[in-house]
């Protein structure tokens, strides 16, 4: 049974506000003192992880949308990686504004200084081109060839992604390592998918 594109439009609101919710209930808990003793470091762990999370679901969806079946998956795809760069974005503005006050110089010398946070500020970067030709009217634009190509950085910032926040971790390295196995294998897919295929 194929997957109906209706049925995937129609779900847009819910997942929207799934996904949008737990950034709500972080900032909500931030505010009331319910984020343990390093409330802000906690809320950006969450935000970092769950934009980890969003990045490994495009990647997901775009494998699982090569299937004719699944092929209405890709109707929500655009809407999960905005919202997961409204997630990066989240993440990145709790590092500058409340957990260094704008102290610029402090920032750039931190990303400088510790690769962790370099690999984050470039992913920031490498996401923005993503972000801002998004639209249909970019698409046409740039044609959907170059675009496509553009699109590809997400095989470059998921791992990066990954790398980053396995660096930050000091303790148990599980959950990021399971991360990057998910991406790696994912990559690996697409390379069969693009590359070994065509020569079968």
């Amino acid at each position: 049974m194929t997957l109906s594109s209706k049925v995937v439009d129609q779900s847009k609101p819910v997942i929207f506000l799934l996904l949008i919710a737990p950034s709500i209930f972080w900032s909500v808990s931030l505010v009331q003192g319910n984020l343990g003793v390093n409330p802000i470091d906690k809320l950006m762990d969450e935000l970092g992880q769950m934009a980890l999370r969003l990045i490994i679901l495009t990647l997901i969806i775009s494998s699982l949308s090569q299937f004719k079946l699944l092929r209405a998956l890709q109707n929500i795809r655009r809407m999960i990686g905005l919202l997961a760069f409204y997630y990066v974005l989240s993440h990145f503005l709790t590092y500058i504004v409340l957990d260094h006050f704008f102290n610029w110089k402090f920032i750039i010398k931190d990303i400088i200084k510790r690769p962790f946070i370099t690999f984050g500020f470039i992913n920031f970067i490498l996401l923005l081109p993503l972000v801002f030709t998004s639209t249909n009217t970019m698409v046409k634009k740039l044609t959907f060839k170059i675009w496509k190509r553009l699109h590809s950085l997400i095989y470059i910032i998921a791992p990066l992604a990954a790398l980053h926040y396995y660096l930050l971790t000091k303790a148990d390295k599980t959950e990021p390592l399971i991360y990057l196995g998910i991406i790696l294998g994912l990559l690996l897919w697409r390379f069969y998918y693009k590359i070994i295929k065509k020569f079968i």
